[in-house]
């Protein structure tokens, strides 16, 4: 990656990296460094530090079973052993925008393995610093950016793979995905679709069968083998308590949007009063799962399209809340108030146009987020080019297609840009080359235009 280092790869990563420095200094004047989960993963990387125990909970108070699996050991493990040389979270940042800046460079590195070429590092520049997330992730005490890495890793060994064919890049696949699922829960059903798709492609092939399987099933044994873990400690065969969460809170924002806030608030009260009245861990994940497909079969038809388009909402989304948040526009407190909250769109709806200056008063940084959005716009158009260009691989666009659309589809109602995080370089990286035909077939015009007058 760093073979053929030159001048422009030092200029390319000096705008990185100054960028990175100056979301730091932001987070270190405003010390908005937390979200509503940085306290569990804080909590379980000092239980492990300081008594070998997994527990995402406070420690003086009583053990909860959900707990003992709400987040998997990747990132408090990471934080772990930052601790173990100073307790200091200044530092995690520190060596998290380093890892930003890794991902952002093994991105331009991948593409480049596709036919990107850096005088168009402009356009990639563009794309990357005018989304503000990425910085803002990489100030906050969480696992999205190493999550991150995992994924933009996984594309990188599959371009490598698809390339050379040789299994090395299968066994590094798998393994940097269940280090993700390990990081974060989103991406172990991954490391199934995964193993299918692997051995599909090894049976169709004929290639090394008996070693590419293995490379496929490895991952999955390391899932498989943390969910009997988990069942051990809790009674529930498992990976992470957090899907029995997920599967009744995706429905929060759907009544809200359907019925208004009360209702959507009573529900959800109602529905975590039930769960809690259970008596074992087991019960109280079994309703909950049971519950989330039950109020699916209830409500297909209306909340099916209601999911796909808040999920699709994450393309284009500026992340205005996460960068109000970051800087103390808005406070956790705040982010329930349905006045300080209210969207552009439900303020003129409310309101009519005559909202439009309240609006603005109560979001100084609309304009920000409006060049964002533009952007992002510009990127989603990218992006759809790149799916539909010849020039690439159908086998490549099928990957990036399906990888993508996992993670926007998981996202859900409860979709904003730290869901969009994890895929977010790929989308980057592959709207740049959406748009590199047709901005080299302009200046192959050029050229000739201007040898022609000479």
């Amino acid at each position: 990656m760093f073979r053929n280092f030159n001048r422009v790869d030092a200029r390319f990563l000096l705008l990185v990296s100054a960028a990175h420095a100056i979301f730091y200094l932001i987070a270190w004047h405003y010390k908005h460094i937390y979200n509503g989960d940085s306290h569990e993963y804080i909590y379980m990387a000092t239980n492990i530090k300081n008594a070998g125990w997994f527990y995402a909970g406070n420690p003086v108070l009583a053990v909860k079973e959900e707990f003992m699996t709400l987040r998997p050991p990747g990132y408090p493990l990471f934080l772990c052993f930052i601790y173990l040389f100073a307790l200091n979270n200044w530092i995690v940042l520190l060596v998290q925008n380093l890892v930003s800046i890794f991902n952002i460079y093994l991105l331009r590195h991948t593409i480049t393995r596709l036919g990107y070429l850096k005088r168009y590092d402009w356009l990639l520049l563009a794309f990357i610093l005018l989304f503000p997330s990425q910085f803002v992730n990489a100030n906050i005490i969480a696992p999205d950016i190493l999550l991150q890495s995992c994924v933009v890793a996984y594309f990188y060994f599959f371009v490598a793979f698809m390339q050379r064919k040789h299994w090395r890049y299968v066994l590094g696949m798998g393994l940097i995905l269940a280090a993700g699922a390990f990081i974060k829960p989103v991406l172990y059903p991954v490391v199934y679709l995964h193993a299918v798709g692997i051995l599909a492609y090894a049976s169709i092939h004929r290639s090394a069968l008996m070693r590419t399987a293995i490379c496929a099933i490895m991952p999955l044994l390391l899932i498989v083998g943390y969910g009997y873990v988990n069942y051990e400690r809790t009674g529930k065969f498992h990976f992470s308590s957090t899907q029995s969460f997920n599967a009744i809170f995706y429905y929060y924002n759907f009544y809200k949007d359907e019925y208004g806030v009360d209702m959507a608030e009573q529900f959800l009260h109602a529905e975590r009063s039930h769960v809690k009245e259970l008596p074992t861990f087991l019960q109280r994940y079994d309703y909950a799962n049971a519950r989330g497909m039950q109020l699916l079969k209830q409500n297909f038809s209306s909340y099916l399209p209601y999911h796909i388009g808040r999920s699709l909402l994450v393309f284009i989304d500026p992340g205005k809340g996460e960068l109000d948040m970051f800087i103390g526009l808005l406070t956790l407190s705040k982010l329930y108030d349905v006045y300080n909250t209210a969207s552009f769109f439900n303020t003129i709806r409310d309101k009519g146009y005559a909202g439009i200056e309240d609006y603005m008063a109560r979001n100084p940084t609309l304009p920000i987020a409006a060049v964002v959005l533009f952007f992002n716009l510009l990127r989603l158009a990218g992006f759809v080019l790149f799916l539909f260009s010849k020039r690439y691989s159908f086998r490549l666009r099928a990957f990036i297609a399906t990888l993508v659309g996992y993670f926007v589809f998981i996202a859900g109602p409860i979709a904003n840009t730290r869901y969009f995080i994890p895929v977010s370089l790929i989308v980057i990286g592959t709207a740049v080359l959406g748009y590199q035909y047709i901005l080299q077939r302009q200046r192959n015009k050029a050229i000739i235009a201007t040898a022609g007058n000479l």
